[in-house]
C-alpha cells in the first residue's frame, strides 16, 4: 500500500512539474470581442504558461502583450501582430471607430509596442502589421519553432505529450459579424 500511495504521490508531483511548462501556441487568431480576450488572458497570466506566437495575431488577439509577462512570451518566424482600432456597430449597422475602447486597447500595450504604433499613425480602421525582423527585435524567438510550427493535426498528439495546448479561436465568419 505504501508502494502504491509512493507512485501515486510521484504522479502527481510530476503532472505538477509537467503543468509550469506548459505552452500555449496562437496562429491563425484574427481577434474577436476585447472582454473575451481580456478574460483569457488574464487567465493565461495566472498559469505561468510560456505563449508561443505562431502565426496570425490580430485585433483583439494583441491583448496578450499586455496581459501575458513579456518573458513568458516568444515568437516564431512566421508571427504576425495585426492591430486595428475598436470599433463597434452604429445605429446603420455599419462598424463605427470607439474611441474609449482603442484607448483602452492601445494603453494595454506595453511601450515598444505602442511606440511602433504611433511611428505609424496610431491604431486606424485600416490593420498594420508587426512582422519579421521588427517583431522579433521586440520579442525573443521560440526556440520550441521546429515543434510549434509543425502542420496540424499530426503533431497535436506530440504537442499533447509535451504539455502544450492551443488556443482555439472561433470561426473568422463568426468573427466578422462581432464588433472589436
Amino acid at each position: 500500500m505504501k508502494l502504491v500511495t509512493g507512485l501515486l504521490a510521484a504522479v502527481l508531483l510530476l503532472a505538477g512539474v509537467g503543468a509550469s511548462h506548459a505552452v500555449v501556441r496562437i496562429a491563425d487568431a484574427r481577434g474577436g470581442r476585447i472582454g473575451t480576450y481580456v478574460d483569457k488572458y488574464q487567465g493565461l497570466r495566472t498559469s505561468g504558461e510560456q505563449v508561443i506566437i505562431d502565426g496570425l495575431c490580430a485585433s483583439a488577439c494583441t491583448i496578450v502583450l499586455g496581459a501575458v509577462p513579456h518573458d513568458k512570451i516568444c515568437v516564431t518566424s512566421h508571427a504576425s501582430l495585426g492591430f486595428h482600432a475598436a470599433w463597434d456597430f452604429g445605429a446603420n449597422g455599419r462598424a463605427v471607430t470607439n474611441p474609449e475602447a482603442t484607448q483602452m486597447l492601445y494603453s494595454m500595450y506595453p511601450t515598444p509596442v505602442r511606440r511602433w504604433i504611433a511611428q505609424r499613425g496610431g491604431l486606424k480602421s485600416q490593420m498594420i502589421f508587426l512582422r519579421g525582423k521588427q517583431l522579433q527585435a521586440l520579442y525573443k524567438p521560440c526556440y520550441l519553432e521546429a515543434q510549434a510550427s509543425s502542420p496540424r493535426p499530426a503533431s497535436a498528439r506530440k504537442d499533447r505529450a509535451l504539455g502544450q495546448r492551443e488556443v482555439i479561436t472561433p470561426d473568422p465568419a463568426a468573427l466578422a459579424r462581432q464588433p472589436d
